[in-house]
């Protein structure tokens, strides 16, 4: 008879599986009686909400973004808010929540948890689920190139997990302490992201931790002539700063600034001439983990020989380091008190499996036909007001666009507006200020994208008369 934990007899328990039983049924139960169109506030809940979003507003410092307090209850990419209303969630947390809400997944992964013995996994104590997540980002990194990537570092939030990148090139080339990185790029809000990061507003009045030197972004309109021209500046950067750039850390596609693209022959010549140097290459994939082609971006651009660090995030939950053997680093440099909560770790496992096991990768993966069915309808409607939609339109299940031109108070009024309607997007970039999807891709429908194009459709058309 093969030996068992107590804990495994415990997970078996009988009185256990008819308790999951009747937790789901209860759940869908009440997810049935969910619209699946926009519906409004209960006015005999909304003088309560009011009064705890005030609350909100006074304990945090500010208003939150959205007057968004979920109800706890939602199906898939509809979600109930506290004051009853139901809305179409086309943000998913910035991508965080890739089956939407209330997902059987997502409950099953608080219930394996509630036997997991502990809240929070970290430094001192992990459980085996630790491990097997760990392996199975190793697994995913490596396909195609097995054994590149060596070992994952396991942390709670993407801006860390950048950290902890940076941190381990650092040591790799010191003295170096340049950073290299793409204009209009964002890595986070710690206090070394937060130089990184190109925008001027997340840095006032924080000290210089870092000296970044940019690089401009891929423009399609330039072609070839933009990648001559993007290795050029970081040519003079090199010979400037000779042997002082430890790393280049690079979205591929670029999430705050705008859902912009490269291409393979851009980040090739970049990174290959980063290699000549001796810059380490460090990929941010907290945003576009999962939802391209491929599981990694830099699969999906062919480039894995020239990554030596890659960070995730958002999607998988638990947000980890990976880096090739050559690069751990001395004792001591990284550690945490919390690597992430027992049920993300297990939701994270679930992500995984489902990316693979529906089919979401390739040209006729999930993620290429989320993205063709969600253009085709954006395409529609800048072909008929082309004044009011224009792309570039992302890639996979990242999907934005350039309303009115790109004028920042008008984006801004219609993503409030298309709040207010029902359909939760967000902004992006600036001059042209654009607007972003991150739909469900583990739960999202063709009907659910039919109703956020009615949404916007109507919106930018009640947007455009009030001009």
């Amino acid at each position: 008879m093969m030996a068992t934990t107590r804990h495994q007899a415990l997970v078996n328990d009988p009185r256990v599986a008819a308790a999951r039983a009747l937790l789901h049924a209860a759940i869908a139960e009440h997810q049935s009686a969910l619209p699946s169109s926009p519906m409004p506030a209960n006015p005999a809940l909304t003088p309560a909400y009011d009064a705890m979003l005030a609350r909100f507003a006074i304990t945090r410092g500010r208003g939150l973004f959205f007057p968004y307090l979920g109800s706890g209850l939602g199906r898939g990419a509809w979600v109930e808010l506290a004051d009853g209303s139901v809305k179409l969630d086309f943000i998913s947390g910035i991508g965080a929540h890739p089956f939407g809400h209330g997902g059987p997944e997502l409950i099953d992964a608080h219930l394996d948890a509630a036997f997991g013995d502990g809240v929070m996994q970290g430094n001192l104590q992990q459980n085996p689920e630790s491990l097997e997540f760990s392996e199975r980002l190793l697994d995913e990194a490596n396909r195609g190139a097995p054994g590149q990537f060596a070992h994952a570092f396991l942390t709670t939030t993407g801006a860390m997990a950048n950290e902890n990148g940076a941190k381990v090139l650092f040591q790799r080339k010191a003295p170096a302490t340049r950073v290299l990185a793409f204009s209009h790029c964002f890595a986070g809000r710690t206090l070394g992201m937060s130089w990184v990061t190109d925008k001027h507003a997340g840095r006032v009045g924080l000290p210089k931790v870092l000296d970044v030197d940019y690089i401009p972004f891929y423009d399609p309109e330039k072609g070839e002539a933009s990648t001559r021209h993007a290795v050029s500046v970081l040519r003079r950067h090199l010979e400037r700063y000779q042997g002082q750039h430890a790393l280049f850390i690079a979205e591929l596609v670029q999430g705050e600034g705008g859902y912009h693209t490269g291409t393979t022959a851009f980040y090739r010549a970049l990174f290959e001439l980063c290699r000549a140097h001796g810059v380490g290459v460090m990929i941010d994939e907290v945003q576009t983990f999962g939802r391209t082609h491929e599981m990694f971006a830099f699969q999906h651009y062919g480039i894995a020989d020239l990554v030596d660090v890659v960070t995730v995030g958002k999607l998988s939950q638990v947000c980890a380091t990976l880096f090739r053997a050559e690069f751990n680093p001395s004792p001591g440099l990284l550690s945490q008190t919390f690597t992430g909560a027992t049920s993300a770790l297990y939701f994270g496992l679930t992500v995984l499996q489902r990316l693979r096991d529906d089919h979401h990768f390739g040209a006729d993966g999930r993620n290429a036909a989320i993205h063709r069915y969600f253009v085709a309808h954006l395409e529609r409607i800048a072909a008929a007001h082309p004044d009011w939609v224009a792309g570039p339109f992302g890639v996979g299940a990242m999907v934005g666009f350039t309303p009115f031109g790109g004028d920042g108070k008008r984006a801004t009024l219609l993503l409030n507006r298309l709040y207010a309607n029902g359909l939760m997007g967000f902004n992006a970039g600036s001059e042209p200020t654009r607007l972003r999807f991150l739909v469900p891709l583990l739960a999202v429908t063709d009907a659910d994208i039919d109703a956020a194009v009615a949404i916007l459709e109507a919106t930018l058309a009640e947007v455009d008369a009030e001009a």
